[in-house]
């Protein structure tokens, strides 16, 4: 069933000469875990924006078209009310955290909807729980690293109890390791069925994990299907994404009959199966 329906989307930013999107139409089922990418300026960040409401009713800007997200309509509710359904987080944490400490920052929104202390306590234990930096409650965000800010971030939307987890390029800024991390928080959350929408171009960490693959170019959606038939396709690689090199491997040896069948989407898959193992 789907909880985002995006129909007929275009929109302009103020003062902006051209569209950012067009004609952008968009289903998510509840609990698809959906990688985003595409190049550079291709309206990735505003289609994010639109989902939890932010586009328009904070941008303002020439926008038509419908988005529901559980039921809501986003130009009919406020991006307060939004909030509480669709989680948002930007590539930068360092720009949303703003408490002393971990703690108070992931207990700000559920205090803000003016619920009991007992309720904030649980949840905000709960989400410091699943992302895994209980340990660091007590510490400030200015001394964390990267990976623990973002994770910040996401246990403070947690924490609102959102159905639906947008996330623009969260990996951006971390290293390796650290983005390693957190698209695990992101796995762990979707295995229990929270919706996920990744923007994302490090496809060689992701795209193993995503259920669906959309690709933007020039504001349109141009590629959607299941990881393998998107990244796999021409156009992918003529877009210039960062088609991940075990998929570029493969299309180079297309005469192995095992790698046409089996399409790897990592380094390890295609190791495995050139060494003959495909279980």
């Amino acid at each position: 069933m789907a909880i985002i329906e995006v129909e007929s989307l275009s929109y302009t930013y103020a003062e902006s000469p051209q569209p950012s999107l067009i004609d952008i139409n968009f289903k998510a089922d509840s609990g698809e875990f959906i990688l985003i990418s595409g190049p550079s300026g291709c309206g990735k960040t505003t289609f994010c924006r639109a989902l939890n409401g932010l586009i328009p009713n904070s941008y303002g800007g020439n926008f038509s078209g419908r988005v529901v997200v559980d039921g809501l309509v986003t130009t009919e509710r406020p991006v307060s009310e939004l909030s509480q359904r669709v989680g948002l987080v930007f590539q930068n944490p360092e720009n949303e955290l703003f408490c002393t400490t971990v703690e108070r920052e992931v207990a700000f929104g559920p205090e803000n909807l003016a619920l009991s202390r007992e309720e904030i306590e649980m949840r905000v234990g709960e989400a410091l729980d699943i992302v895994g930096i209980s340990h660091l409650k007590d510490k400030s965000p200015d001394e964390l690293s990267g990976g623990e800010q973002q994770k910040v971030a996401i246990a403070a939307l947690l924490t609102m109890k959102p159905k639906v987890l947008v996330l623009d390029e969260p990996t951006a800024n971390l290293d390796p390791m650290s983005a390693k991390s957190v698209l695990k928080v992101l796995a762990d959350l979707n295995s229990v069925g929270v919706t996920i929408v990744l923007v994302e171009h490090r496809l060689e960490m992701v795209s193993h994990l995503a259920d669906r693959c959309v690709i933007f170019d020039s504001g349109r959606i141009v590629l959607d299907g299941p990881p393998q038939n998107v990244l796999y396709s021409d156009t992918a690689e003529h877009l210039g994404i960062g088609v991940p090199k075990a998929v570029l491997v493969a299309k180079a040896m297309r005469q192995r009959p095992e790698l046409a069948r089996w399409m790897p989407l990592t380094s390890r898959d295609l190791l495995r199966l050139l060494g003959g193992d495909q279980q």
